[in-house]
C-alpha cells in the first residue's frame, strides 16, 4: 500500500468520524473533516487535491454561515431573548461533563426551559420557548449534517476520479 492510499484510507476513516461527530456532540466534526482533507491533499501533492481541499471548505463554511444565520433567525422570532440563549449554552457545557455524549442537548434543553420559565412564571410560554430553541436545535444539525455530507462527497468524488495521484 503506496503512502497516497494509506493516506486516503485514512482520511475517509476520519471524514466518517466527523461526520459522525456532527450528530454526535463529542467531536468538532466539521474541523475533523477539514483537517484531514488538508492532510490528505499534503500528502498527495495534486491539483485536484489542492481544489478539493478548497471545495470542501467552503461547503463546511457555507454550512457554518447557514446554520448561524438561520438559527439565529429562527431565534428571534420566536422571542427568545440573548440572554437566555446564553445561560442555555453555559447549562449545555456544564451538561457536557456531567452526562457524556448527551449532555450537551440536555443541559442545553434543562437551562433555557428553567431560565424561560423563570422569566415568564407559566409553563405554556415556557414551553412556547422551549420547542422554538429545539426546532432550532434540530435545523442546526441538519444544516450540519447536511454540509459535512457535501464535503465528504466532495472528496469522494476527487478519490474516486483519480486526485490521490
Amino acid at each position: 500500500m503506496s503512502g497516497n492510499d494509506l493516506a486516503t484510507l485514512l482520511c475517509g476513516v476520519a471524514i466518517a468520524v466527523g461526520v459522525i461527530g456532527t450528530v454526535v456532540p463529542v467531536l468538532p466534526g466539521t474541523l475533523l473533516i477539514a483537517g484531514s482533507v488538508l492532510i490528505w491533499a499534503i500528502v498527495v501533492q495534486t491539483t485536484a487535491g489542492w481544489v478539493t481541499l478548497g471545495i470542501v471548505i467552503a461547503l463546511l463554511a457555507i454550512g457554518e454561515v447557514v446554520k448561524y444565520l438561520t438559527a439565529g433567525k429562527r431565534m428571534v422570532a420566536s422571542g427568545v431573548p440573548k440572554s437566555s440563549l446564553v445561560v442555555a449554552g453555559l447549562a449545555g457545557v456544564v451538561g457536557f461533563f456531567v452526562v457524556p455524549v448527551v449532555g450537551l442537548a440536555i443541559g442545553f434543553v434543562a437551562g433555557l426551559t428553567l431560565v424561560e420559565y423563570n422569566r415568564h412564571r407559566e409553563w405554556d410560554a415556557t414551553w412556547v420557548a422551549t420547542k422554538a430553541a429545539l426546532a432550532a436545535v434540530g435545523l442546526i444539525m441538519l444544516i450540519d449534517i447536511g454540509s459535512s455530507l457535501l464535503a465528504a462527497s466532495a472528496w469522494g468524488i476527487a478519490v474516486w476520479q483519480g486526485a490521490a495521484g
